[in-house]
C-alpha cells in the first residue's frame, strides 16, 4: 500500500516539509492503523520543522502530534475496523510519524475510542484543547466553585485559552480573558468571556511587587515567564494556577510569597506522558460536560497540504485559535 504523507527532512537549507508518497513499512511499529481524517496545527508540530526546534529525535519524520480518524486494523482487541478514535501526546509526531499522513500506525496504549465527539471536533480540540480540559479538571479537583469568583485564562486567543475560556464558561465560571490582540474582544465574548483585558501585567516594565492586589480566584495560563509571576502574585487566598505554556519565556521572576502567605498552588500539565486512562476518561468528559459550547468559531480548517503555512503564521505569532488539518481527500 501506497499513500500521501507530508514528510518533514532536513536538508542543506534546513527542514523542509513536504508531501511525499510513501509505503506502509515507513510508518515504523504499532498495533492499531488508523485512516486519518484530521490532524492540526501546534506550536509543537511548528518546533518540529525548524531547524533547533529541538523536539525531533531523528528525521525524516510525519509532523502532527494529534490524529483522529477511523480504525483500519488492529492487533489489539479493544479497537476494532471502523472504531473512530483519536490519538495524541507521547512520541507521536517526534519520534514517531504523526497525523500529516493519510495513514498513521500507533500502539494500542496511545490510542482513545471517541465518545460524543466527531473526528473533526476531537481535531478541533487535539493537543491544546486536550491540555485545556486537563487544566480546567486541576483547578476542579483542587474545588474551585463558581462562586469563588473570576477565573483568569492568558494567552485567551491561543489553542490552550481560546478552549479553556470556553469550557469554565459552559461550567458557569466567570471568566477574564487575557489577550495581546486588540481585535479578539469579540470572539472571546462569543465564547463565554465576561471581560477582556490586555497582556499582563499591564505595564510590562515596571517592577513586580511580589504580592499584588487579589484579582482571581485561579487561573489557567499558557504564557508563562513574567506574565505568570505576576498571576501567581494577583491570585486570591487559597486559589490555583494551572500552567502549560511558555510563550512569554521560560524564566519565572517571582517569590515564594504567593504559596506561602496565600496558599497558592502551582500546577504543572503536561499532556505528553498523561496516563491512557485517564486520558480515556478525560476525553470523555470532553465529550459531555465539559464538550465546549463554541468549537466551531475558534476552528479553522484548511488541507494537511498547507501546514507550512499554517506553522508559521502560529510561530509568528500572528495565528489564533484551532486550524484542523483535513487529510482525507487533501492530497
Amino acid at each position: 500500500m501506497e499513500f500521501w504523507a507530508m514528510v518533514a527532512h532536513r536538508s542543506d537549507n534546513g527542514i523542509e516539509l513536504a508531501r511525499e508518497k510513501v509505503g506502509e513499512e515507513f510508518l515504523g511499529p504499532g498495533t492499531v492503523l488508523v485512516k486519518v481524517h484530521y490532524s492540526s496545527a501546534n506550536f509543537k508540530d511548528g518546533l518540529a520543522v525548524t531547524e533547533g526546534g529541538g523536539v525531533v529525535r531523528n528525521y525524516p519524520i510525519v509532523p502532527g502530534i494529534d490524529l483522529t480518524g477511523e480504525v483500519v486494523s488492529s492487533e489489539d482487541d479493544h479497537f476494532v475496523p471502523g472504531d473512530l478514535i483519536v490519538a495524541h501526546g507521547y512520541d507521536i509526531g517526534v519520534a514517531h510519524h504523526g497525523g500529516f499522513a493519510e495513514y498513521a500506525r500507533v500502539p494500542a496504549e496511545w490510542v482513545v475510542k471517541l465518545d460524543g465527539l466527531t473526528p473533526r471536533e476531537a481535531a478541533a480540540l487535539g493537543t491544546a484543547g486536550f491540555t485545556a480540559a486537563m487544566s480546567v479538571q486541576e483547578l476542579l479537583n483542587r474545588g474551585l466553585t463558581p462562586s469563588d469568583g473570576a477565573v483568569l485564562v492568558t494567552g485567551a486567543t491561543g489553542g490552550v485559552g481560546s478552549v479553556a475560556v470556553d469550557i469554565l464558561a459552559g461550567l458557569g465560571f466567570e471568566v477574564v480573558a487575557s489577550t495581546g490582540k486588540k481585535d479578539a474582544a469579540e470572539l472571546l465574548s462569543e465564547l463565554g468571556a465576561a471581560e477582556v483585558i490586555g497582556r499582563l501585567p499591564e505595564d510590562p516594565d515596571a517592577a513586580l511587587r511580589p504580592l499584588a492586589k487579589a484579582r482571581w480566584s485561579a487561573a489557567v495560563d499558557s504564557v508563562g515567564g513574567k506574565s505568570l509571576a505576576y498571576v501567581l502574585s494577583s491570585i486570591a487566598y487559597g486559589g490555583t494556577v494551572a500552567v502549560s505554556g511558555l510563550t512569554g519565556g521560560p524564566d519565572l521572576p517571582a517569590t515564594v510569597l504567593p504559596f506561602i502567605l496565600r496558599g497558592v498552588a502551582l500546577f504543572g500539565i503536561d499532556s505528553v506522558h498523561f496516563p491512557i486512562d485517564q486520558r480515556r476518561d478525560l476525553w470523555t468528559r470532553l465529550g459531555k460536560e465539559l464538550k465546549p459550547r463554541h468549537l466551531s468559531a475558534i476552528e479553522n480548517l484548511a488541507p494537511v497540504t498547507e501546514a507550512p503555512e499554517v506553522l508559521r503564521a502560529i510561530q509568528a505569532g500572528s495565528h489564533s485559535g484551532r486550524t484542523v488539518l483535513a487529510v482525507a481527500g487533501a492530497f
